[in-house]
């Protein structure tokens, strides 16, 4: 039996129109009225009838989360904050998962499903931000991602050279100077920006980059991350730390080390990026970055549907920059 607006009001204590103003949005609510609506809804169930809101307000009742992959942790739990943000004001999450190439991200851009949708939070991997320069879609976007922003786009993200920074300062605190990075090389956004940020920790320092100690790979994964250890203790003077785009890369570095018989962090400290869940299960547990996926969504979001409400606003576009956390574990200071 569907769930009514009646229901959700009985649950929460409210009259049916306070649900209504709830589910719509309405900017007068009591923040605690409105708290108290949207757990009955989660509780419930409740989905709004999306029929009659698009013949009412023109709209879907649909925003699209474009993301390069669905099966990184990362992004999985992006997803998953997503979708709790946007039911957290009445819409239906859609995903779209790119793979990261450009073709596929070009459909996105050129809106072959704007008319299913009210609004985009897109996660670029292989476009350029001069591809944006052709866009004619008018669906509202808003951009994620530690990349070159397109002029007149909404962007949301974490200061990524600014967290890399952080990590490799720590490192260089603990005495370590021959630090290694392992990157992805095949796009410019995520590896140039961390790469910028590890650079200048050095440059501060006063310590030479040994380029030799700077790794590329083809993807953000496990695998990738143990070969580039591998190449990096093989070396004849190893590195005495490496810093990781990701975690993934990192636990793959981990397992590398833990092969050679090479002690973390005694021998080399290992350090990565996303604090996904698996990072405090290694062995020892990782030093990372951790982003604060929560706001990161909840303000996309947040941006998106100012867009969607007044599309004529115009203004300039926003830069919204999340908080991060620098998470010490024993993988350096064990």
């Amino acid at each position: 039996m569907a769930v009514r607006l009646r229901d959700v009001a009985q649950r929460a204590g409210v009259s049916v129109r306070t649900v209504s103003n709830v589910v719509n949005d309405a900017p007068h609510v009591k923040e605690t009225t409105r708290a108290r609506v949207q757990e009955a809804i989660t509780e419930l169930g409740y989905r709004p009838n999306l029929s009659a809101r698009q013949l009412k307000y023109g709209r879907s009742g649909f925003l699209t989360l474009a993301i390069p992959q669905i099966d990184s942790p990362y992004f999985a739990e992006l997803a998953q904050q997503f979708t709790q943000a946007a039911a957290e004001h009445g819409f239906i999450a859609l995903m779209d998962v790119t793979g990261g190439q450009v073709d596929q991200e070009r459909l996105v851009m050129s809106g072959m499903q704007s008319h299913m949708v009210d609004g985009v939070v897109f996660s670029p991997l292989g476009v350029k931000a001069a591809d944006f320069a052709d866009r004619r879609d008018s669906t509202p976007m808003v951009l994620l991602g530690e990349r070159a922003v397109p002029e007149g786009y909404d962007h949301v993200a974490i200061d990524s050279v600014e967290a890399s920074r952080a990590v490799v300062s720590h490192l260089l605190q603990l005495g370590r100077r021959r630090i290694a990075v392992i990157g992805y090389e095949a796009f410019d956004g995520t590896a140039s920006v961390r790469l910028q940020g590890f650079r200048e920790a050095m440059q501060q320092a006063g310590v030479p980059v040994d380029e030799e100690l700077v790794v590329g790979v083809t993807a953000y994964a496990r695998a990738e991350g143990r070969q580039a250890m591998e190449r990096l203790l093989a070396l004849p003077e190893p590195p005495d730390a490496v810093f990781c785009f990701n975690d993934l890369m990192a636990i793959g570095a981990l397992s590398a080390c833990r092969a050679a018989g090479v002690r973390v962090p005694q021998d080399v400290a290992v350090a990565g990026f996303d604090d996904i869940a698996e990072a405090s299960f290694t062995e020892p547990p990782l030093t990372t970055v951790r982003p604060d996926i929560a706001t990161l969504t909840r303000e996309a979001v947040r941006v998106l549907l100012s867009r969607i409400e007044d599309p004529d606003e115009g203004g300039a576009a926003r830069r919204v920059q999340v908080p991060w956390q620098l998470v010490v574990r024993e993988s350096t200071v064990g």
